[in-house]
């Protein structure tokens, strides 16, 4: 894909993206309650059903998903060849022969028929989702599900800590989103994605839409705290890039600030907290094309 084109703030070959999206799929999972705990009610996925995964990064949740549900078919799509390489050995070496990876740009139109799949799922797009991009997204979406099927989204806005410095970057991360025009939030301080989820996925049409918030606490000494610290570190050092580029501080600002940020994460009276948010809705049954 063409450099203009690339809308991730993160370099999605990288390979320390690719240890950080690795990691980040097990623990979103976990910490989400499982792989689709909205529906211990319902039976979102009919045997001979069709998910697709947007974004899909390694592969961890449509792996997980193919094993628990060996009687649908799972499709991963996403734009860097190299995690669709490492998701495509993953299914070979534990022979699921129902989940399938592909290269693809998900803010543009995908190869698929027309109501080709029963649940559609994402999580965290707005890594690359511009929002003028979203009602395109939805409306590929619409496209693709059968009538009835399920569009499911889950996004979070930047965590909540007790360390100064990690709040600076995080403040800087979301100001440089909205200098970019790539945030929902009127004044920059925050990513801004979570309060219109609901009515993104309204105005295009989906119909009961509900949500479900999740929380993650990472403070020092919970069993989430390894795993998010890791996650944090490398998105700090990824990140920095973009933050150079769009203008908002110099590169030596921001490692004397990821210094301090990763000194603070690590003392004994650190807290802090990840909130996301899941959003999902139907295409109505009686719905054609």
């Amino acid at each position: 894909m063409a450099e203009a084109d690339n809308t991730y703030v993160i370099d999605a070959e990288n390979a320390g993206e690719l240890a950080r999206l690795m990691q980040q799929d097990r623990l979103l999972t976990e910490a989400m309650g499982g792989l689709l705990p909205e529906f211990s009610k319902e039976r979102p996925l009919p045997d001979g059903g069709k998910v697709l995964d947007l974004a899909c990064g390694p592969g961890g949740w449509a792996l997980e998903l193919a094993f628990a549900f060996p009687r649908i078919e799972v499709i991963g799509v996403d734009i860097s060849q190299q995690v669709i390489t490492y998701a495509r050995a993953q299914a070979w070496s534990r022979g699921l022969e129902n989940v399938h990876f592909q290269v693809g740009n998900v803010m543009e139109p995908l190869s698929f028929p027309a109501s080709s799949f029963d649940l559609i799922n994402g999580r965290l797009l707005s890594g690359f989702m511009l929002p003028d991009a979203w009602p395109r997204l939805l409306s590929e979406c619409w496209r693709l599900l059968k009538p009835g099927g399920v569009l499911r989204l889950t996004e979070g806005e930047m965590p909540l800590s007790t360390s100064p410095a990690s709040e600076r970057f995080n403040a800087l991360f979301t100001e440089a989103l909205k200098r970019a025009g790539r945030s929902f939030s009127p004044d920059g301080r925050h990513i801004g994605i979570t309060p219109v989820l609901a009515r993104l996925l309204r105005q295009a049409g989906f119909v009961e839409v509900r949500l479900r918030a999740s929380v993650i606490e990472w403070s020092m000494g919970t069993e989430a705290y390894y795993p998010v610290f890791k996650d944090a570190l490398f998105g700090i050092e990824l990140l920095q890039p973009f933050l150079v580029k769009v203008g908002v501080a110099t590169k030596e600002e921001l490692e004397r600030l990821a210094q301090l940020a990763l000194a603070e994460m690590q003392q004994e009276d650190f807290c802090a907290l990840w909130n996301l948010v899941t959003a999902w809705g139907h295409k109505p049954a009686k719905a054609v094309g």
